[in-house]
C-alpha cells in the first residue's frame, strides 16, 4: 500500500515537473525490460522437453551462429552455436530461454546440490498459473519436487501462494511460484 501511494505521488510529481519545464525526458536505458537466458545443456532434446512438456514454454524460431562469428564475439572456441529459443508467453517481452548444445564439447556440470553451492546464476524462477497442472506434467516426466515441495509461501508476502522447487536434466534449480494446490 505504501508502495502504491509513493508511486502514484511521485506520478503526479513528474507529471506537474513536465508540464512545468522543469524535468528532463527520461533517457530509455532498456528497450526490453526482461532478459533473455542461455543455458548449455548436456542433451538438447532431453532439456526442450523438460522445459516445454514439464514447465509449460512453447518453443520458437531458433537460430545459428557460425563459428567465426561465435569465436570473434567469445562464446566458443571456434564452435557454431545451435540455439533453440523457448519463450513463456506470446508477446514480445517474453522471457526467452535459449538452449544449445556444442558439438564436440562435454562441458561439468557444476555443484548444483543447492543455491549456494557455487556461485554464479543459480535458479530460474517463474510464476505459473497452475501449480497442480504443472507437478502433474512434471511427474509425467518422472521429476519430482525438492525437499517437501511444494511450501506454503507466508500470507504476508503473497497470500495463497507456494513455492515448488525441481531440478531440470542438467540439475539446474527451477522455482515455481503459484497458487497452492489443493
Amino acid at each position: 500500500m505504501e508502495f502504491l501511494m509513493f508511486r502514484i505521488l511521485a506520478t503526479f510529481s513528474f507529471a506537474i515537473a513536465t508540464a512545468l519545464g522543469l524535468a528532463a525526458e527520461p533517457t530509455i536505458l532498456f528497450p526490453k525490460t526482461t532478459i533473455d537466458i542461455g543455458m548449455v545443456v548436456s542433451n538438447l532434446d532431453t532439456s526442450v522437453a523438460f522445459y516445454t512438456e514439464g514447465i509449460g514454454f512453447q518453443q520458437a524460431k531458433g537460430f545459428q551462429v557460425d563459428s567465426e562469428l561465435a569465436n570473434a564475439a567469445g562464446l566458443t572456441d571456434n564452435k557454431p552455436l545451435d540455439v533453440r529459443v523457448l519463450v513463456l508467453g506470446n508477446d514480445k517481452a517474453a522471457t526467452k530461454l535459449k538452449l544449445m548444445q556444442i558439438a564436440g564439447t562435454a562441458p561439468p556440470s557444476g555443484d548444483t546440490a543447492f543455491i549456494h553451492s557455487h556461485t554464479g546464476f543459480r535458479y530460474l524462477t517463474i510464476i505459473v498459473a497452475d501449480t497442480s497442472a504443472l507437478l502433474s506434467r512434471l511427474k509425467k516426466l518422472g521429476v519430482e519436487p525438492l525437499a517437501n515441495s511444494p511450501v506454503t509461501l507466508p500470507e504476508h508476502l503473497v497470500p495463497g501462494m507456494s513455492l515448488t522447487c525441481v531440478k531440470d536434466p542438467d540439475g539446474n534449480i527451477v522455482e515455481l511460484i503459484g497458487p497452492t494446490p489443493e
